[in-house]
C-alpha cells in the first residue's frame, strides 16, 4: 500500500464524497431508531492542511478552500459545513480537513455507532489515537473489503457502509462490484456509497454494467467532471455508487450537485451527472 491521503486530503474528491455522505447520514438520522455505520477504508480521521504532504499538492484549496469560501450553498450541505467549521478557528484559514470517519462520528447521535478500518499500519495507529476512549466508535486494524465479509449483518439493522478504496489495484473496479454485491447479499436493507474516481469515463462503464446486473432493486450513480476528459491518465472527476439510497436522497443530489459542480470546474466541459443504474 503506497496510497497516503495526507497528499489529496480536502481536495476536490473529498468534497464530493464527503458532501454525499453528510446527505445519507442526515437521511437515516429522519428516523429516531439507531444505525450503525461501516467506514471500510478510513485514513488516519482528520488532516492538517499545513502538512508538507499537503502543502505539496495543494490540492484542498481547489476543494475543500472552495467549498467553505463560497455563499449561499445549499441548504442540504450545511451539516457538512458544520463539521468542517468545527475543526478549524473561527475567522482564521482553514487548517484542518475531515476524513471521513471524522466526519461520520461528528454527526451521530447518542445511540448510533461507527466502526472504521484502516489496513495500513501507521494510519490505524493515528486512527486508534484519534478515537480513544470513544464508547460510540470501534477502529479495526484490517482490510476493509475483508470487512464487509466479517461485520455484515450487524447488530443493528438500519445503517450505512462507505467503501472508499484506494484504487491501486489494477482490478479495484472488479473488486469494488464485487464487495457491494457480497455486502448487499448480507445485509439487503442496508445502504451501501462506493466511491470511484474518473480518468477515462469509458472505464467506468463495465463497472456500471456489473452493478446493474447484480440483482440491486436500487442503484444510483452521482458524478461530478472537473472538466472535459481529454486526458485519459489526469483524474478528471469523480462518482459514487448509492446502493438502497433513502427515498429523499435522489432530491437532495439533485440540487446539490449541479451546484457542486460549477464551485469545483477547474475547465471546459464540468459538469455532474444522475442516474439510476436499478431502480425498483
Amino acid at each position: 500500500m503506497n496510497y497516503r491521503h495526507a497528499y489529496h486530503a480536502g481536495n476536490f474528491a473529498d468534497v464530493v464524497k464527503h458532501a454525499v455522505l453528510a446527505l445519507a447520514i442526515e437521511r437515516l438520522k429522519a428516523k429516531a431508531k439507531p444505525f450503525w455505520a461501516l467506514d471500510t477504508h478510513a485514513g488516519v480521521g482528520r488532516y492538517a492542511l499545513d502538512d508538507p504532504r499537503a502543502e505539496k499538492t495543494g490540492e484542498w484549496r481547489e476543494g475543500l478552500g472552495r467549498l467553505m469560501a463560497a455563499g449561499n450553498p445549499p441548504a442540504a450541505l450545511l451539516p457538512y459545513r458544520q463539521v468542517v467549521a468545527g475543526l478549524n478557528p473561527q475567522g482564521a484559514p482553514l487548517a484542518h480537513a475531515p476524513g471521513s470517519p471524522w466526519l461520520i462520528r461528528r454527526l451521530l447521535r447518542r445511540g448510533d455507532r461507527l466502526a472504521a478500518c484502516e489496513l495500513h499500519a501507521e494510519d490505524a495507529a493515528l486512527l486508534k489515537a484519534l478515537f480513544a476512549g470513544d464508547r460510540q466508535v470501534k477502529i479495526h486494524a484490517l482490510d476493509g473489503y475483508w470487512a464487509i465479509k466479517s461485520f455484515l449483518p450487524p447488530t443493528i439493522r438500519r445503517g450505512l457502509v462507505l467503501v472508499d478504496p484506494p484504487f491501486e489495484r489494477a482490478d479495484e473496479f472488479a473488486a469494488l462490484a464485487e464487495a457491494l454485491a457480497e455486502g448487499h447479499r448480507r445485509w439487503a436493507t442496508g445502504i451501501f456509497l462506493a466511491w470511484y474516481p474518473i480518468k477515462d469515463p469509458q472505464a467506468v462503464v463495465p463497472f456500471h454494467r456489473a452493478l446493474a446486473a447484480s440483482g440491486f432493486g436500487r442503484a444510483l450513480a452521482a458524478e461530478v467532471m472537473l472538466r472535459r476528459p481529454q486526458d485519459p491518465e489526469r483524474l478528471n472527476g469523480c462518482g459514487l455508487v448509492l446502493i438502497n439510497p433513502s427515498y429523499e436522497l435522489d432530491q437532495d443530489l439533485e440540487t446539490v450537485l449541479p451546484w457542486l459542480a460549477k464551485l469545483l470546474a477547474q475547465g471546459p466541459g464540468a459538469g455532474h451527472r444522475l442516474e439510476w443504474l436499478a431502480k425498483e
